[in-house]
């Protein structure tokens, strides 16, 4: 019989790696997981499987409809909308935060992800470009010195991370998103809150044209899946 520890661990490395698939788009949204076919993949029984997709429902990533099984959030467009939405106040929060309290070794490594970002843009690597995008945006919520404010913004940040990595679909998003990027990091290492949250807020929130481009992306992942 396996040890508590041991289960705690399985059920830790299941979910680190289920939840890396499914920000990576290997679980598209609106896709059915397959308890079985999960236990089978990751050579486990069904309770740890469980317990997983709990986990996960908790977080937001996944949603159990009852009768009919357990899949990939996938949220009407509204819905959408109001998240981004309500993740560009909690950013712009963050932003103005850290303009005020970044240390020198916070401002450094933020700097080293922008310059990673700049790096992936040029050489047109999406991926590489999602992932220092990522650490970006992590760097912004370590640097606000509030450990609730950067718990709640990493929530959403994977809850929307499935459609943050669509949205670089779109063209010209990943050089948009870069110059972006480049003015927040600009009004951090001024100490400007304002300018650091409004460049934070505009980066994020998705309307206008920049709505329907990530409509299009989300509608031809679905049509690839």
């Amino acid at each position: 019989m396996p040890s508590p520890a041991n289960s705690a661990s399985t059920t830790q490395r299941i979910r680190q790696a289920l939840e890396n698939a499914i920000l990576k788009g290997e679980h598209r949204p609106g896709a059915r997981l397959d308890p079985e076919a999960l236990a089978r993949q990751f050579a486990c029984s069904r309770t740890p499987i469980r317990d997983v997709l709990q986990q996960l429902e908790a977080s937001g990533l996944v949603q159990v409809q009852p009768k009919r099984g357990t899949f990939v959030t996938e949220w009407s467009f509204e819905e959408l909308a109001e998240r981004f939405e309500m993740m560009a106040e909690v950013e712009a929060s963050c932003a103005r935060l850290a303009a005020r309290r970044i240390t020198e070794p916070e401002l450094k490594a933020f700097t080293a992800a922008h310059e990673a970002c700049r790096k992936a843009a040029r050489s047109g690597d999406a991926e590489a470009y999602y992932q220092a995008n990522t650490d970006f945006h992590c760097c912004l919520y370590t640097a606000t010195h509030n450990s609730f404010l950067r718990d709640e913004a990493l929530r959403l940040h994977r809850m929307l991370q499935p459609y943050r990595r669509l949205q670089l679909r779109g063209r010209n998003r990943i050089a948009n998103s870069l110059s972006e990027h480049e003015a927040i990091l600009d009004a951090v290492r001024r100490g400007d809150a304002e300018g650091a949250g409004q460049a934070t807020y505009a980066h994020i929130l998705v309307q206008g044209d920049r709505f329907h481009d990530l409509i299009a992306a989300v509608r031809s992942a679905a049509a690839d899946a």
